[in-house]
């Protein structure tokens, strides 16, 4: 893998690409005045991590690189700012002072509208398995700004590992966090887009595992949630009970 840096980049921009160099086994390679095609040419690499200002981009299988972006995560927490409900929110009981534990971070989406939620007093947990999309979205919550000082503390305070669910849920004692959530549901993507085509790309396409939803069950104090598309087979499989159903459907297990 190639990292590099804009044409004429500032010396902590350097140390910085090379740090991610060595931290992720690739290749810093000075960018001067090639362009991102030559590079991948010049050095028979198609995997490309461009570190300038406006964050970390990724290049493998797509052209359209990934990258940070709250999305509609970003709409779904200006709503909650103006009072109004969220459907996530609502359905788990999600309340200031929470610990919630997002085994499939993806974008970090859903991770961010917990995190406001919770608040400064809770604490979300946000895990990533595939490493290129972890750091990528690591980097992406300590810079990203928007317009709102509480949403940028919101993404700040979301705490990111690199690390298999199973193994960190099971490695926590029982009834240790609020609420474990799983979202699976881009194996089987309800429409295509471009702008998520570079995640599909990047992220675990594993089916979620009954000693996850186990272990998840041992571990959540309020709720462990599974969120799929409406037609899944996937809450029978697992044993959660279908709640909210619209576009997608969200299934829940209640922990005795």
């Amino acid at each position: 893998m190639i990292v590099t840096t804009p044409h004429k980049p500032a010396a902590d921009q350097v140390a910085y690409a090379a740090g991610l160099a060595e931290e992720l086994g690739g290749r810093y390679v000075p960018r001067k005045q090639d362009s991102l095609s030559l590079l991948r040419t010049k050095y028979s690499d198609n995997r490309l991590l461009v570190a300038d200002d406006r964050g970390l981009r990724y290049y493998e299988e797509s052209e359209e690189p990934l990258y940070f972006h709250p999305s509609m995560a970003y709409v779904r927490v200006k709503r909650m700012r103006k009072g109004e409900s969220d459907p996530l929110i609502s359905l788990t009981g999600c309340q200031p002072g929470d610990h919630v534990v997002d085994c499939t971070a993806g974008l970090g989406s859903d991770a961010l509208v917990f995190s406001y939620a919770v608040g400064e007093e809770g604490r979300v947990t946000a895990l990533e398995s595939e490493q290129m999309l972890y750091t990528v979205v690591r980097e992406g919550l300590k810079t990203y700004e928007t317009e709102h000082a509480d949403v940028n503390a919101a993404l700040r305070r979301i705490e990111m590992r690199n690390t298999n669910h199973i193994e960190y849920l099971t490695a926590l004692p029982d009834k240790s966090v609020d609420i474990v959530y799983f979202d699976p549901m881009f194996r089987k993507p309800m429409h295509d887009s471009s702008a998520l085509q570079p995640l599909r790309g990047l992220a675990n396409n594993d089916a979620l595992q009954e000693e996850s939803v186990r272990q998840a069950t041992r571990v959540a104090r309020k709720m462990v949630v599974l969120k799929e598309h409406q037609g899944s087979d996937e809450f029978q499989r697992l044993g959660f009970e279908r709640r909210h159903i619209n576009k997608i459907a969200y299934g829940v297990i209640l922990p005795t």
